[in-house]
């Protein structure tokens, strides 16, 4: 029980620090020694941070690149995991032996490639630049095909007798018997798409293609390292569209992770 407490205030403390120091006025952020509760709360610093930097474009930016990204990204998973599960096709082992390798292939190490790629097909500083790269996820892919395996094989059977082809099989019969593992693959691609910084930073050179985690950047070179408090509350815009999707989605995290364990 005390190491669960201990555990805990590990976690907790430095969360209310950030999210304190959003509110506090620079009197108190500066102030020695450090002062747990602010003695006034202020907007001011949320104000300073939306306004500093073009904030409302930075939130436009990472919406669009996460909707679309996502999308595509369950879109492919779940064909590609359909494939793997269900149909049979010429190298199939040796395909999916290579997909699996996908996953422990550091993602920084495609940077250079698919940098020289959309700067080939001129898609440097656009949305398309942005979400092409990142669309195939071979986790998503692996999670969905180890759901997919613990679906009944009559399921598909009764679907090919009542003349569904794969695509109505698809929509119709496995999207719905898969939705926690589907919502699961959906909320990492958008948390990751959401949080993404390198990618971003090198595949746009204006600022109105920047996205909120390099807006953040922006923040800290116009406000200064010292202004913790705009930099902290431009923090809070970034991460609480994040912390309100995984709140809502949470309950289908467990169920689509551990769905694929037991078979048949």
């Amino acid at each position: 029980m005390v190491a669960l407490v201990v555990a805990a205030l590990v976690f907790l403390i430095p969360l209310y620090l950030f999210v304190s120091t959003a509110f506090k006025t620079d009197a108190d952020i500066n102030s020695w020694p450090l002062r747990l509760i602010p003695g006034s709360l202020t907007l001011e610093n949320f104000v300073n941070a939306w306004t500093v930097a073009p904030f409302g474009q930075f939130l436009i930016n990472s919406v669009v690149v996460a909707a679309i990204g996502t999308v595509l990204k369950v879109v492919l998973a779940i064909s590609t995991a359909y494939a793997f599960a269900f149909l049979p096709f010429p190298g199939k082992r040796w395909l999916f032996i290579f997909m699996i390798g996908a996953l422990m292939v550091p993602g920084h190490v495609t940077l250079l490639v698919n940098y020289i790629t959309i700067g080939h097909l001129d898609l440097v500083n656009t949305y398309a630049g942005l979400i092409l790269p990142g669309v195939a996820s071979a986790f998503g892919t692996f999670l969905l095909y180890q759901f997919f395996r613990s679906i009944p094989r009559e399921v598909l059977e009764a679907a090919q007798l009542d003349g569904a082809g794969h695509l109505r099989t698809i929509v119709s019969f496995i999207v719905p018997m898969s939705r926690p593992a589907i919502i699961t693959v959906g909320l990492i691609a958008v948390i990751d798409e959401w949080n993404g910084f390198v990618w971003p930073l090198i595949a746009t050179n204006s600022v109105n293609m920047r996205t909120l985690p390099i807006g953040l950047l922006y923040l800290k070179e116009n406000e200064g390292i010292n202004d913790w408090g705009a930099l902290m509350a431009g923090t809070l815009f970034v991460i609480l569209p994040m912390a309100i999707v995984f709140l809502l989605a949470q309950r289908y995290i467990v169920a689509g992770l551990a769905g694929g364990v037991v078979r048949r």
